[in-house]
């Protein structure tokens, strides 16, 4: 279980419940750098063209849930070794197990937010992007009634 709602020093769930999310899923690896303030997507992916103010993040472990979600407050390009949000450690870990592009989009946003409530895996998980609102968000029990209001 994740501990970060019970913490007094998170940041409040006050996001406007009309506000665009793109739901993403996040293994341990690329959660630790959300947990820093950023996430990396590769240019071609259509996320990195697509409007939002917010990215959620279903972890597929420990927890298989999703459990926050962030204000994106920038869009950087970086090509593999530029200066940028990231560093050759944060390429091999996140980008290398997936693709053999050089040019990334990375997401930084402020602190993350702890859902009240998860949204709990019952079925698949999250794969690829998705998109719903942040009212979609607090109001999904499981990752299926929150497919059943997001577009892929």
């Amino acid at each position: 279980m994740d501990l970060d709602r019970f913490a007094a020093d998170t940041p409040p769930d006050d996001a406007p419940g009309d506000a665009r999310v793109c739901v993403v899923a996040t293994q341990p690896d690329t959660f630790e750098r959300c947990r820093r303030g950023f996430y990396p997507a590769p240019q071609s992916y259509d996320r990195t063209r697509t409007s939002f103010e917010y990215m959620a993040f279903y972890r597929t472990a420990p927890v298989s849930s999703l459990t926050h979600y962030a204000r994106v407050v920038a869009r950087t390009e970086q090509r593999r070794g530029d200066p940028g949000p990231m560093d050759e450690s944060d390429w091999q870990a996140l980008i290398d197990p997936f693709s053999d592009e050089r040019v990334v989009v990375v997401f930084e946003f402020e602190a993350l937010v702890p859902l009240d409530d998860p949204v709990e895996n019952d079925a698949n998980g999250v794969r690829g992007a998705w998109y719903c609102s942040v009212a979609d968000l607090r109001a999904a029990p499981t990752v299926s009634a929150l497919s059943e209001r997001a577009r892929t």
